[in-house]
């Protein structure tokens, strides 16, 4: 079959390499419909380079299922699924009290296994979903990323009625907003650097839009009538996780789903507002809970279903899987722009 597979830093190589077998009774094999780059794809790609050499890249997708193993009882061949691509051990202590974001031999398909940049990919089980009917594959291809906010949303004390405020609106922001008037927001906040993600994030809900480089972002925010109760970071820059303390009200919350993949220098005027403000300031991982996969998987293809989670407008290009060097050389090293890029192996 063919698949992206990566050798080094930006190293990433369309050829031709083994397909999947059926090992385990449990085993599922999934012919890959859609597939999806992910930010901290373009990170190990950039700057990490891949686990083990060579390895077939991607955890974000969609398919159809190709061959199941004796023991599968709850898919049949030729189901629409997804699948969540971390891998948990079931038997760690975290494990055992069903938190599995908190595995402590948690990996991701793409890492030490292949992953999905490919034309079939192989998981358990227990890792696979079927779609509702309604829910088309490249959509579905965005479950993984959205269950990770749902996640998070989950882990905040918040409200209906509150006012949240989202900084960085790249995919996981603006799936954050979506999440956002789920859980109840009456008020969304976008905060963004570009104003084509701030156009986005208007059509997605947002209530208010600021553009933090052309407007002072403390006086944008004291223009907008309502106390914020939950700031989301989802940019992962070291410069907006500082900011991003200085948005909540007294008493109020935080939540971090960006990835840095940097060290972060948080100025002191930033970190007492944690103190002086007594802010709760949540980390959030992966987006995993019981029963395994999590209540974040189902919520998310019955919002998908429901259209209350749209990730048209968040898709900008669909390519196929032999445009996949070209592509991450031109997303990280800003030679051309996308959105959301969805593969079609």
């Amino acid at each position: 079959m063919k698949a992206l597979n990566l050798y080094g830093v930006e190293d990433l190589r369309f050829e031709e390499t083994t397909n999947p077998e059926l090992a385990s009774p449990d085993d599922v094999i999934i012919k890959v419909k859609a597939t999806g780059i992910c930010g901290s794809d373009t990170s190990r790609y950039k700057k990490l380079g891949p686990y083990k050499e060579g390895m077939t890249f991607g955890h974000e997708f969609s398919g159809v299922v190709e061959q199941i193993g004796q023991a599968v009882t709850d898919l049949n061949v030729g189901d629409k699924v997804t699948g969540c691509p971390a891998v948990v051990c079931h038997h760690c202590q975290y494990c055992e009290k069903g938190e599995y974001s908190r595995c402590e031999n948690l990996y991701v398909i793409g890492s030490y296994v292949p992953g999905c940049f490919a034309e079939y990919v192989k998981l358990p089980a227990t890792n696979v979903l079927k779609l509702p009917d309604n829910v088309d594959l490249d959509t579905a291809a965005m479950v993984e990323p959205s269950a990770v906010v749902a996640h998070g949303f989950y882990r905040t004390h918040m409200k209906p009625g509150a006012t949240v405020a989202i900084m960085g609106c790249g995919s996981i922001g603006l799936l954050a907003i979506q999440w956002a008037k789920i859980f109840g927001a009456a008020k969304i906040i976008a905060i963004d650097i570009d104003h084509h993600k701030l156009d986005v994030a208007t059509q997605l809900g947002a209530d208010y839009t600021i553009h933090s480089i052309e407007n002072n972002l403390e006086e944008a925010i004291s223009d907008i009538p309502d106390n914020i109760d939950v700031a989301v970071e989802s940019a992962g820059s070291p410069f907006t996780i500082g900011e991003v303390l200085t948005l909540p009200t007294k008493g109020g919350e935080v939540l971090l789903l960006g990835i840095p993949y940097a060290d972060i220098e948080i100025h002191r005027l930033h970190f007492e507002k944690i103190l002086r403000n007594e802010l709760n300031v949540i980390g959030s991982w992966n987006g995993l809970s019981a029963p395994f996969p999590g209540e974040e998987w189902a919520a998310t293809l019955h919002y998908m279903s429901t259209g209350e989670i749209n990730v048209e407008p968040i898709i900008s290009d669909r390519l196929s899987l032999e445009a996949g060097p070209e592509t991450f050389d031109n997303l990280v090293n800003k030679k051309k722009h996308y959105d959301k890029v969805i593969f079609h192996p």
